[in-house]
């Protein structure tokens, strides 16, 4: 098969937004490297990559560019894919009693597309109903910024941020609803600016459609100080 039908193969997947998988798609040597050999690899290819496009990297501006790239990949927007990073699942008893679901919203979102490794950006909304336990409101923030730092697809990081939060609180009344927008589709290829992702995810109790709305209402919320 020649190279440029490959692409045109490979191109249609990414525009069609396929994904394979609920879990990160991750080989089992994931892990052998250390952060340090993962950053000295990555930065000799984004060498290549510039050299390749015909950069001058003896400039002063692009000089420091393959270093900063290489770490700002491994530790900082694909973090999230090691384990070690995975905020620690503390819970408290919840003593006050309280029934009725607890939302918390526009939780600032900024993440990779799998297809492109471009910029995914947009707010995550996420209730769940206390079954004895409650979690640190932060927490929800944490979860979502640990499944976003890696490359994603949006409707596999709504579901891996439920599924978190159920094994946290160990309750299946998790619910969690992404709008973003993907540059992917903003900045090239169609170019629709206006254009955004909406992706849920709705367990126990918010399967059902008047728990699911009063959710839904809770977001359209105007919050305002």
């Amino acid at each position: 098969m020649d190279l440029e039908k490959q692409i045109k193969e490979i191109e249609a997947l990414g525009n069609e937004h396929i994904g394979t998988s609920p879990e990160t798609p991750l080989r089992p040597d994931a892990f052998e490297k250390s952060d340090m050999e993962k950053i000295a690899l990555i930065k000799k290819d984004v060498e290549r990559i510039l050299e390749t496009l015909g950069m001058d990297l003896t400039d002063d501006s692009l000089k420091g560019t393959p270093n900063r790239v290489a770490k700002m990949f491994v530790q900082e927007i694909f973090g999230g894919l090691h384990p070690d990073r995975k905020p620690k699942a503390s819970t408290f008893e919840n003593k006050y009693k309280y029934g009725e679901m607890l939302v918390e919203k526009n939780i600032t979102l900024y993440s990779t597309c799998e297809h492109h490794l471009l910029p995914i950006v947009g707010k995550a909304h996420i209730a769940y109903i206390s079954n004895g336990t409650v979690v640190g409101l932060s927490k929800m923030n944490r979860v979502v910024d640990y499944f976003a730092k890696r490359p994603q697809v949006q409707e596999r990081l709504t579901m891996q941020v439920v599924k978190e939060l159920q094994q946290i609180l160990g309750t299946e009344d998790v619910a969690c609803v992404i709008d973003a927008k993907h540059l992917c589709v903003n900045s090239r290829g169609i170019r629709d600016i206006d254009s955004s992702t909406v992706t849920s995810e709705f367990g126990g109790q918010f399967k059902n459609p008047e728990v699911r709305r009063e959710f839904l209402d809770y977001i359209k919320l105007e919050t305002e100080f």
